[in-house]
Formats: C-alpha cells, sequence, structure tokens
C-alpha cells in the first residue's frame, strides 16, 4: 500500500511543468521549479556573467520548442519566475546544495542591473577587494563551475531530496511538521497547468499558521476611512479640491500603516531603524495595497465619485505624462486582477506582511532575519490558500506575483507630477468603476 501512494506522488510530481519554458520539470532548481535545460542555462548565465540582447522587444514566447531562440527573454524570465542567484553559489561549496535557498522577489531595477551585467560589474568589484573570497571563478578564467560534469543521480532520488529539503525548511519557519501531500507543494511557483488535474484533498489549516494568520488580521484597521468624501450633486470639483483630498486621505492611509506596525506580532523582533527604513521604503506600496483590497469599496466609490465630478483642463490632458499612462494601465489591470480574485481578509494580510518584509531594501541592520520573517509568512499564506480554497491550485501564486507587480507601479508612481495626480485617479478610478458596472 505504501509504495502504491509513492507512486502516485511521483506521478504528480512528473506532472510538473517549468515555469520557464513548460518542458517535464525535474525537481526544485535554484528557488523555482524548472527542467534540467533552463536549469542548466540559469546557472551558465550567472556563473559566467553573460549579457544578452534581444533583437524584439523583450517579450518573446517562452517554450521548449522556442527557448533557445532568445537568451535574454529566457534569463529575463528566469529571474522573474524568483530563480535565486545565491543558490548558484552555495552549489559551488563543498557538501553539496544548501536545502535552505529559496525563490527571491527581485526588484525591476535589480533585475535591469543583472541584465546590462552592471549587478556582475559591481559584484567583480567587490570580489577583486576581498582577497578571502577566492571560490568563485572570474570571467578570465579557462574553466569556470558550470562546466564541470554534474554528478550522476536518478530522477527518483534527485527529485527526493530536493522535496525532503523544501519540507524540512517549511518546518524550520512554521514549527510543525508536513503532511505527505504538502510535501509536492513545495513552493511558490511550483504549480503547472496540469496540477488542476489532481483532485484536491481535504485537509485542515494548521494551527500555527492559523495563529500567525489571526494575529495579522487584528493588527488591521478594517474601520471604513474617516476622510469625507461626499460632494454634493451639481456641485464641480476643482483641481485644488480634488488634490488637497487626495493628500488627506493618504494621510490618514499613511496613519493606518504606522499604527498597524506597531500592532504586528514580530514588532519587538526588529530595530526602530529597520522600521523606519522598511516603512519609508514601502509606505506607497502598503497603501496601494489596502486601497486595491480592504478599502477597494471606499476609493473605488465614493472617491470615485468625487473625481466623478472634477473635470480637467485641454491644458492638464495635454501635459499628462507617459509615465502617467503607464501608471494608469497597470493600475486598472491590477484593480481588475483583485476584482478577479477577492482577495480575503486574511490574503490581504499576509501579503501585507510579505510586501513589508522586504530584505532587499538598503541600509537595513538585519537583513537576515527579514529575510526570515518574510519566508514565515510565504508560509503561512500558502496554507491558508490550499486549505481555503482547495480548488484554486494556482490562487497563491497569482497573489504573490501581484506583489512585484504592485512595488513596480507605487515606484513609477514617484515620478508622475503632483500636478497630475487628479487627472491619473479620475482616469484610473473612472476606468475601474465602468469595469465593475459592465459585469
Amino acid at each position: 500500500m505504501k509504495r502504491d501512494s509513492t507512486c502516485m506522488e511521483d506521478e504528480r510530481v512528473d506532472q510538473r511543468t517549468c515555469l520557464i519554458c513548460g518542458d517535464r520539470a525535474t525537481g526544485l532548481h535554484y528557488g523555482i521549479i524548472s527542467c534540467e535545460g533552463c536549469k542548466g542555462f540559469f546557472k551558465r548565465s550567472i556563473c559566467n556573467k553573460r549579457v544578452y540582447r534581444c533583437s524584439r522587444d523583450k517579450n518573446c514566447v517562452m517554450s521548449r520548442k522556442q527557448r533557445n531562440r532568445c537568451q535574454y527573454c529566457r534569463l529575463l524570465k528566469c529571474l522573474q519566475m524568483g530563480m535565486n542567484r545565491k543558490a548558484i553559489r552555495e552549489d559551488g561549496m563543498p557538501g553539496g546544495r544548501n536545502k535552505s535557498i529559496g525563490p527571491v522577489q527581485i526588484s525591476e531595477e535589480e533585475i535591469e542591473r543583472i541584465m546590462s551585467g552592471q549587478e556582475f560589474e559591481g559584484e567583480a568589484n567587490m570580489s577583486w577587494s576581498n582577497n578571502g573570497d577566492s571560490d568563485h571563478s572570474s570571467p578570465g578564467n579557462g574553466v569556470s563551475e558550470s562546466n564541470q560534469p554534474s554528478p550522476v543521480s536518478t530522477p527518483s532520488s534527485s527529485r527526493s531530496v530536493e522535496l525532503n529539503g523544501f519540507a524540512a525548511l517549511r518546518d524550520q519557519y512554521l514549527g510543525t511538521p508536513v503532511s505527505t501531500h504538502y510535501q509536492y507543494l513545495p513552493h511558490l511557483f511550483s504549480y503547472s497547468a496540469h496540477s488542476a488535474l489532481v483532485p484536491p484533498q481535504t485537509r485542515s489549516l494548521d494551527p500555527q499558521s492559523h495563529s500567525l494568520i489571526t494575529q495579522l488580521v487584528c493588527a488591521e484597521d478594517l474601520e471604513p476611512l474617516g476622510t469625507p468624501m461626499l460632494i454634493e450633486d451639481g456641485y464641480k470639483v476643482t483641481q485644488a479640491e480634488l488634490f488637497a483630498l487626495l493628500c488627506r486621505l493618504a494621510d490618514e492611509l499613511l496613519f493606518r500603516q504606522i499604527a498597524w506596525i506597531k500592532k504586528l506580532p514580530f514588532f519587538c523582533e526588529l530595530s526602530i531603524k529597520d522600521y523606519t527604513c522598511l516603512l519609508s521604503s514601502t509606505w506607497q506600496e502598503l497603501i496601494l495595497l489596502s486601497s486595491l483590497t480592504v478599502y477597494s469599496k471606499q476609493i473605488f466609490g465614493d472617491l470615485a465619485d468625487v473625481t466623478s465630478k472634477y473635470s480637467p483642463s485641454d491644458d492638464e490632458l495635454h501635459r499628462f505624462s507617459e509615465e502617467g499612462m503607464e501608471v494608469m494601465e497597470r493600475l486598472i489591470y491590477l484593480f481588475r486582477k483583485f476584482s478577479q480574485l477577492k482577495v480575503s481578509n486574511e490574503e490581504y494580510a499576509c501579503m501585507k506582511a510579505i510586501n513589508f518584509l522586504n530584505q532587499d531594501i538598503r541600509g537595513l541592520t538585519n537583513a537576515s532575519q527579514l529575510e526570515q520573517l518574510n519566508k514565515r509568512y510565504w508560509y503561512v499564506c500558502q496554507d491558508f490558500t490550499e486549505y481555503k480554497y482547495p480548488h484554486q491550485p494556482n490562487r497563491f501564486p497569482d497573489l504573490m506575483m501581484c506583489l512585484p507587480e504592485i512595488r513596480y507601479i507605487a515606484g513609477k508612481m514617484v515620478n508622475v507630477p503632483l500636478e497630475q495626480l487628479p487627472l491619473l485617479f479620475k482616469a484610473v478610478l473612472h476606468s475601474c468603476k465602468t469595469s465593475v458596472s459592465k459585469e
């Protein structure tokens, strides 16, 4: 009976597809489920510090047959899906791989630095100044790690090591054992198009996950916003009045984020300096996330009614920037995505904590501790979504993929001139409200 169960589990793993090209995946490589081809390509590209060029629009289709046509887009997708460069460094160390290294959330700016080669130049300078760092081969060496033959192992034994390593990692952050079926949902991006073919198994929510989620939800202020957003019929709102309202609304939302931080279950674990650094870097993202979820009815309802009473001048329309157009298009897309997902308060609380605990922000005093906390809530959120929505196997990666988009939009909004914000909000809220009314 045990052998039959193992065979069924192996079949479920064999059904997984590479998240880069769609080929048959062989396991968890550098943090994500991928095939041997993309695993080797990513390793060679990073170890040899390759800089590629795309002859098209940097959006080439990645499939098993077309993956070799554009190396630039292939590496770009590896990074976007979360392949971890640190895992490659660990591969070269004695004793085998470090199974504790998982996926990474990389900013658009860092991806651009890697694709252009700037990141490699910075690392080379650091390596040159550190005489003790001799484990990595330089570009001038005739032999690099990527050219060394890989140890021979059977697919079944390799897969077992990969999954058991991840199960131990998940156990480390949640402090509870992993059920057998959970081991085969090992990670943020480990779902494939075939996963829907596997019937979901009924299970209970991990007690530790339930406790952590409850603490996060209790830290949230879910009361309606207090900023007045009701305008008399027939009243015409000016640009200055709408801008003042947006400022008051931003003040209230920011104040709620500060109060939220003080109620977090891990508040006493981090320094005030790190909290200040995190808040100053993520406050726009936190406000955007809360506006798309728990405060969406007021933002896309009451505030949309106010902006509808504002008529921009021809000069304002003419001066609307390309940055504003891009932000508008991405915000509308993100609104539709969140409307489709219908994010629960529990998922929102987890997403907010994950986004806030960004260990890649500069100036932090304890980035490693932040990384541990970040991973803890990743697994908590995954545990909850799989328990609450067993018939939506792609729900968790869909939720997590919204976070890089939120970060990108928040970063782009900084470049939008302040005087264009009233028009931007009018356009976004009008489009979003119209799309909802049509459904």
